[in-house]
């Protein structure tokens, strides 16, 4: 249940950015066309579109949709599959264990800087996404590798076990005939 609501917000959460960043930007062509200065929207369009790369790469962690080498892992036989998952998602977790620890610390250097076209807006607002998206894409992979060790355990897609265990989350939308 959590896993689902965690990929809802993230879902949600990508659209909001998408639909932000296409109104900053429209905002500003529009405004060029006109000769109207915003010297706002260049560096918000590109904070926004920061923040949409890193909340959308943690929504696509939650339904593993990142390149792997699921076929390798297929292909290989019983513990030794086991071991090279186990592996792997130790590595990926780390990885990002280690970007939030070091993107928390960035924010301190950043703590007396602002955006230079929006000075009230503090640049360490705009780079917590850095460990705030690690943290989410931890929670992603760790909620998404019991379903994974199942199905490596039993010799199938490692995808698409993903996404049959996901659609047991689904609501159902009833049919009606036409």
């Amino acid at each position: 249940m959590i896993e689902y609501a965690l990929k809802k917000i993230l879902e949600y959460f990508s659209v909001l950015l998408i639909v932000t960043l296409i109104i900053i930007v429209v905002m500003g062509v529009s405004a060029r066309v006109l000769h109207i200065s915003l010297p706002w929207y260049d560096e918000l369009a590109s904070v926004v579109l920061v923040w949409l790369t890193y909340i959308g790469s943690a929504y696509v962690a939650s339904v593993r949709g990142h390149m792997g080498f699921d076929g390798v892992l297929i292909r290989l036989s019983g513990h030794l599959q086991k071991i090279v998952f186990a592996i792997s998602e130790i590595t990926v977790i780390g990885f990002f264990g280690i970007m939030a620890y070091y993107g928390y610390l960035v924010l301190a250097v950043f703590a007396d800087e602002t955006m230079v076209s929006l000075p009230w807006v503090p640049l360490s607002v705009t780079q917590s996404i850095i460990p705030i998206a690690s943290v989410l894409f931890i929670l992603a992979r760790l909620f998404a590798v019991p379903a994974t060790w199942q199905a490596i355990s039993c010799g199938k897609n490692v995808a698409m076990a993903h996404t049959q265990d996901t659609a047991k989350h689904t609501p159902h939308q009833t049919r009606t005939k036409s």
